[in-house]
C-alpha cells in the first residue's frame, strides 16, 4: 500500500494513543491500573482498526527495531517514525483543546528514582512489549487474530509493572507530544520534561533492539 496511505494510518493511530491514554490521566489521576488498561485498549483496538493498513506499529521503538533486522524498510521507518510523532502531538493537543492541562501524560522519573532506574525500567519494559510484538505479530507462525490482544496486554502489564519508576512510557512519541505540547504552551514543568526526553527515547529504543535480535537468534527460522 501507498506509503502516505500508511504513514497516516499510523499517525491516527498514536492520535488516538495518546488521546486515550494520557487522556485517562486526566480523568482518573493516580489509579495506575486504570492508566494502564487505558493506554493497553487503546494499542488492542489500534492494532485492529489499522493494522491491516500499517502493521500497527504506532511506536518509533517497534519501526526502528524492526528496520535493524531487515523486517521493516528505511525509507518507511523514516515516514512512521515522523507520522507517530506528529500524531502524539496531535493527541496531546486536542487533550488542550478540550480543557486538559498541556503536557497531561507527560512522563518522568518518578520521585525518589533517578534517571538510570527509569532508563534502565524502560529497556526492560519495551524489551518485553518488543518481545510480544515479535511472537504475535511478526512471526508468521503465530496464530491470527490474538496480536491486538495479546500486544495490549503486554502493554497494561509493562505499564503497571514499571508506572511507578519512569511513566511507563516505553514509546518515544508517546512521551513526545506531551512534552511538545508542554513547552509550546507554557507548562511550569516543560524545562525538566525535556531534561529527562532522552530516557524515552533511548530506554525504548536499546529494549526493542535487545528484543529483536534475541528472538531472531532463540526463535530459528521464520519464513
Amino acid at each position: 500500500m501507498d506509503l502516505l496511505k500508511r504513514s497516516v494510518a499510523e499517525l491516527v493511530g498514536t492520535l488516538v494513543l495518546v488521546f486515550i491514554g494520557c487522556g485517562s490521566v486526566w480523568f482518573i489521576g493516580n489509579d495506575l491500573f486504570g492508566v494502564a488498561a487505558a493506554f493497553g485498549i487503546a494499542v488492542a483496538v489500534m492494532i485492529y482498526a489499522v493494522g491491516s493498513v500499517s502493521g500497527a506499529h504506532i511506536n518509533p521503538a517497534v519501526s526502528i527495531a524492526l528496520c535493524a533486522i531487515k523486517k521493516f524498510p528505511v525509507k518507511d521507518t523514516i515516514a512512521y517514525v515522523i507520522a507517530q510523532c506528529i500524531g502524539a502531538f496531535i493527541g496531546a493537543l486536542l487533550l488542550v483543546a478540550i480543557g486538559g492541562a498541556a503536557g497531561i501524560g507527560a512522563t518522568a522519573p518518578a520521585e525518589g528514582f533517578t534517571i538510570w532506574q527509569a532508563l534502565i525500567a524502560e529497556i526492560i519494559g519495551t524489551f518485553v512489549l518488543m518481545l510480544v510484538i515479535m511472537g504475535v505479530a511478526v512471526d508468521r507462525r503465530a496464530p491470527a487474530g490474538f496480536a491486538g490482544l495479546a500486544i495490549g496486554g503486554a502493554v497494561l502489564a509493562v505499564i503497571i509493572a514499571i508506572g511507578n519508576i519512569s511513566g511507563g512510557s516505553i514509546n518515544p512519541a508517546r512521551t513526545f507530544g506531551p512534552d511538545l505540547a508542554a513547552l509550546i504552551f507554557g507548562n511550569a514543568n516543560a524545562a525538566a520534561l525535556w531534561t529527562s526526553f532522552p530516557i524515552y527515547v533511548i530506554g525504548p529504543i536499546v529494549g526493542a533492539l535487545l528484543a529483536v535480535f534475541l528472538y531472531k537468534a532463540i526463535a530459528g527460522k521464520q519464513d
